[in-house]
């Protein structure tokens, strides 16, 4: 019997590289350093570090399922290790992503953002993970419901028989701490009413509807809820399996094409488009942005990873960073108005709370 293999995709913010937009070379290589011996010795079968924006982002590979304790603990005292270096290098928000000061067992709820998926390899293996920095983990709403749900995005909605039957949606509810599942196409409508909702209900996971087959997988952690005060935004991170059975690999991109709004930006506050971007161009600095997102594609080879091929450093997606900086350049027009500023109810963890206590005794009841 073949061997599961899983794939977890770990990330921390410790320490920025001028401010908040990149990550300083010394960081990646203590990670690297870090993760050789865990490699050597069979933990990991294979790992990848890269960033986004000032994310530090620890891909690995490995036989032990999702959330082990053993590759949880791997990662965050490498997080914590960066850290120091981080300190050392006066880099901004040194270890800003670690909520807690002592690992738990697992990084869900410590600050870090994590997705992770466990499979049987096909006999092709196809994943894209894809990395995003200033925005939330409901930016992943709109291209997960491109990929899966719409013809218009994915022809193989309609004419792959293997896909035909549609997918399942698992979909959080971050505020209750709840989770509901939706199967389209013929629960389309009630999905979208939720998932509209994009800081309040967030797409977890999907699968294939024939035989569950797990296709995608996000990271859902808010940061802020966790904290209790405003501490960045979440930097979610995301992977997706292609082809043979599920979106091929430029359904899968398609998305992107179009850089929607979504929620962060500067001090995690605003909406602005979220631009697809090169590895070498994931360094957000205009108003701390605008949000970017990258792709990172992977060929699996028994628990190998034969990559990253840098999927967004192509001319196609030209058009779509001109439309993100046009829609940048309109966004920011509107200063600290909605809808470039985020509406007051997502503004708990600013000086709202401080402004209202202050002003509550001005406020006088009209007829």
């Amino acid at each position: 019997m073949d061997e599961k293999i899983t794939i977890s995709a770990i990330k921390a913010d410790v320490g920025g590289y001028v401010g908040h937009s990149s990550m300083h070379p010394a960081l990646m290589d203590k990670a690297k350093e870090l993760l050789e011996s865990p490699k050597n010795q069979g933990t990991l079968i294979d790992f990848c570090v890269t960033h986004c924006g000032d994310d530090l982002e620890l891909i690995m590979t490995h036989r032990k399922g999702t959330e082990n304790g053993e590759i949880h603990k791997l990662a965050w005292d490498i997080f914590v290790e960066c850290t120091e270096v981080a300190k050392e290098l006066k880099l901004y928000g040194a270890g800003q992503d670690l909520l807690s000061d002592a690992f738990s067992g697992n990084v869900k709820g410590m600050g870090p953002g994590c997705a992770e998926m466990e499979i049987l390899e096909r006999r092709s293996e196809p994943i894209i993970i894809f990395m995003a920095d200033k925005t939330s983990p409901g930016a992943w709403n709109y291209p997960l419901f491109k990929m899966f749900a719409d013809p218009f995005n994915t022809a193989g909605l309609v004419i792959d028989p293997s896909m035909h039957d549609g997918f399942i949606f698992e979909v959080l509810d971050i505020f209750e701490n709840r989770e509901i599942t939706f199967n389209c196409p013929e629960e389309l409508y009630d999905l979208l009413i939720l998932i509209g909702a994009t800081e309040h209900y967030i797409i977890k996971s999907i699968h294939r509807k024939s035989d569950n087959e797990i296709a995608a997988t996000s990271s859902t952690q808010k940061l802020n809820l966790l904290a209790g005060k405003y501490v960045g935004k979440d930097d979610p991170v995301m992977m997706v399996r292609c082809q043979s059975g599920f979106p091929a690999l430029g359904e899968v991109i398609e998305p992107f094409s179009f850089p929607h709004l979504v929620s962060g930006w500067m001090r995690g506050s605003h909406h602005g488009p979220f631009m697809p971007v090169s590895f070498e161009d994931a360094h957000p600095s205009r108003f701390d942005g605008p949000p970017r997102v990258i792709a990172a594609g992977f060929q699996l080879s028994n628990g190998r990873l034969i990559g990253p091929q840098d999927l967004f450093c192509d001319p196609s997606f030209n058009n779509a960073r001109q439309m993100a900086l046009d829609a940048a350049d309109y966004m920011r027009r509107h200063g600290p108005f909605e809808p470039h500023r985020l509406p007051l109810d997502e503004m708990e963890y600013t000086t709202l709370p401080a402004v209202m206590k202050k002003l509550k005794d001005r406020f006088k009841k009209i007829n």
